[in-house]
């Protein structure tokens, strides 16, 4: 295999996925405002464009003519880092995102010329590795560090606190969140040629009917992962690192211009990438949910440009669905008190998700059936006494 076009296609990968990555964001802001004032029966943004859709790009360029002003005791060098890490993060992440299984058929264009394919060519940058979801929980835990550190650069008590509150947040929903992960992993069959850790391997298992997805098979891990996705990327109702009535804007108080809008450019990736986890972990990834059979019968058989774009087509659905989500929940919930985003993480999550992959590992073992949708109703049960509790204790202390 000749190591050049190795090369020129992950550069052609790399150079399309990144800006994909850029013009997400703006559609996430753009869908983001648009939501919130349809939710708040508002119109939203409605000048720029039509429909308001070049607001986005006035926004960028707004950003990039703004002065970029640095607090005089702040430390420039680490002040300058902290965006680019916190960016540089979250895109690398998506060199392992698969976007549809394998093209292996030559592509004609249009009837004008034919591109042949010698070997097996994958929507994404290295979609096979054997430890795709371990460089993802790494990268994201890395993230943080760039919050963290831009709060404690800017010489700002604000600042601070907000990466400090990241930090602690990260800690407190990490260990639900692997354990959640953990919890697919253990339940996820072999597949030839792939680690239980690869990507690819996780959604191949979850082939066939939409009944089939994990979503099913492990309900009570799949809302503990939303869950604590909303925590990891910082959305409410866990905005507490730029929570504005008490922080001003937290961690990114001192920044401004550019440097200022990296940070929501990060966000946003952040959100789009816990979407497409989501979507990979429990519900199909690029599976369409349609068996195999009935894809064949249309002509959809492996291998073919055909399938490579309705799986595309499936997994972009899902995503924006829950990019949508995300977005909902923001103007739906309010947002947390400090102590709230502590016991939920630390009392409720972390003890809930313990039991669930012992009762998984048990299921794995014994071949159970039906075993995780108990503890699911159960979990429910006592999370809702707990918060029953809670409130009654809220009120004693109020009246008293």
């Amino acid at each position: 295999m000749d190591i050049s076009s190795i090369l020129i296609e992950a550069g052609i990968k790399i150079a399309i996925i990144v800006n994909v990555i850029l013009v997400m964001a703006s559609v996430e802001v753009y869908i983001e405002r648009k939501v919130s004032a349809w939710i708040q029966n508002r119109l939203g943004p409605n000048r720029v464009g039509p429909f308001g859709m070049l607001q986005p790009i006035a926004d960028v360029v707004k950003l990039f003519m703004k002065e970029d002003l640095v607090p005089k005791e702040a430390n420039h060098t680490f002040h300058r880092m902290a965006p680019f890490l916190t960016l540089v993060v979250a895109v690398a992440v998506y060199a392992v995102i698969p976007y549809s299984s394998y093209i292996s058929e030559d592509i004609n264009v249009f009837g004008l010329f034919t591109i042949p394919i010698d070997r097996p060519i994958y929507l994404g940058i290295a979609p096979n590795i054997n430890i795709g979801v371990l460089f993802i929980l790494a990268m994201t835990s890395i993230s943080v560090y760039g919050i963290t550190l831009a709060g404690w650069a800017s010489n700002s008590k604000y600042s601070l606190f907000g990466g400090l509150r990241s930090a602690a947040q990260m800690i407190s929903y990490e260990l639900a969140m692997g354990l959640s992960v953990l919890a697919v992993i253990l339940m996820s069959g072999e597949v030839e040629g792939l680690g239980r850790l690869s990507i690819n391997a996780i959604i191949i298992d979850q082939g066939g009917w939409f009944y089939n997805w994990n979503f099913a098979l492990a309900p009570v891990a799949c809302i503990i992962f939303i869950i604590t996705a909303f925590a990891e990327t910082n959305r409410t109702p866990f905005d507490l690192p730029e929570a504005e009535p008490e922080l001003v804007g937290g961690f990114n108080t001192e920044y401004s211009g550019m440097k200022f809008g990296m940070f929501f450019l990060a966000e946003y990736a952040a959100m789009a990438l816990a979407s497409a986890f989501i979507v990979i972990l429990f519900f199909g990834g690029w599976q369409t949910g349609i068996a195999q059979s009935v894809l064949d019968s249309i002509g959809a058989t492996e291998g073919t440009l055909f399938l490579a774009f309705l799986q595309l087509g499936a997994f972009m659905s899902k995503l924006m669905f829950f990019i949508f989500f995300f977005v909902w929940v923001r103007w739906s919930i309010p947002r947390f008190r400090y102590d709230q985003l502590m016991y939920l993480g630390w009392k409720t999550l972390l003890p809930i998700s313990i039991v669930n992959i012992v009762v998984m590992a048990f299921e794995y073992f014994y071949d159970v059936v039906g075993l995780t949708w108990g503890v699911l109703i159960i979990s429910l049960i006592i999370m809702q006494m707990m918060y029953n509790n809670k409130k009654r204790d809220n009120n004693e202390r109020a009246i008293a």
